[in-house]
């Protein structure tokens, strides 16, 4: 049974795409059955796949409203047991269209629940914003990543997604566990990067992965070559960055490697910098 877990932040320009397509890349190298959900309108993820958003038939839209089967949508990419289902701008019409229905937070955890046998881990690349799309993404998912840019905005957040997931774990009966906050777009000669991260591994009420993803210019060129970062350029920093994160993981499907639920510290937020 997979682990489904989200890629989450509000902020955009965070890493939430190259982590959920690096990441996932990683982990079917190292034999885990792996599919990437994109499910955000802007279709980013797709296109670092390989997908076209724009010549897209059938894609997320049409497999969480019953209009084509999982078999229709889901793609191999360019790495054996990494598979995915593309967005496409159609997407962003899911909002409308699933306003007025009963149970429309379920949509996408009733999709998934039909396939989510047939894979080790299910990511989802969730879009930069709080709406439906993303209340129907946390409700699929077990667990959240959260990535965070080395950057001061990136932290004030942050409060605001740990507050929305005990919404959705108290008002909608759904235990979602955040599984970590992941520092991403850190550059150690910076001053603010490292402030930042001083203050994230202090005040943040959960789990803080040990990897730290780097700047990079060949996490950021990949996308352009439809590729993971790890058919690109695996001898780059950010490459190795992500096959530590990918060790992480597989780490905590041990018992004593699961981060455990935290309260919420009286000091959280209160980055100084």
């Amino acid at each position: 049974m997979a682990r489904v877990i989200s890629i989450c932040n509000w902020k955009g320009g965070v890493g939430k795409t190259t982590t959920a397509v690096n990441l996932g890349a990683y982990l079917a190298m190292k034999g885990k059955r792996t599919l990437l959900i994109d499910f955000d309108p802007q279709a980013n993820a797709s296109s670092a796949l390989g997908a076209n958003p724009m010549h897209t038939e059938k894609s997320i839209y049409h497999g969480i409203l019953n209009e084509a089967p999982h078999h229709e949508i889901i793609r191999p990419s360019a790495l054996f047991n990494l598979h995915f289902i593309p967005s496409a701008p159609h997407l962003a019409g899911t909002l409308i269209e699933l306003v007025n229905l009963p149970e429309r937070e379920y949509f996408l955890r009733k999709f998934l629940n039909a396939i989510r046998h047939t894979y080790d881990y299910i990511f989802i690349d969730m879009p930069p914003s709080l709406s439906l799309l993303t209340v129907n993404g946390l409700v699929a998912s077990d667990e959240v990543i959260i990535p965070v840019q080395a950057e001061y905005y990136s932290l004030e957040g942050l409060g605001q997604l740990v507050d929305t997931v005990d919404l959705i774990r108290n008002n909608l009966k759904h235990h979602l566990k955040i599984t970590g906050a992941l520092l991403t777009m850190y550059n150690h000669r910076e001053r603010l990067s490292r402030d930042v991260a001083r203050d994230l591994r202090t005040n943040f009420p959960h789990h803080v992965f040990a990897t730290i993803i780097p700047r990079s210019i060949a996490l950021a060129e990949a996308p352009s070559f439809s590729k993971p970062v790890a058919l690109y350029r695996p001898d780059s920093p950010g490459a190795e960055a992500y096959e530590r994160l990918a060790g992480e993981i597989i780490a905590q499907e041990t018992p004593s490697g699961i981060p455990q639920d935290a309260q919420m510290s009286e000091r959280f937020g209160d980055f100084n910098i």
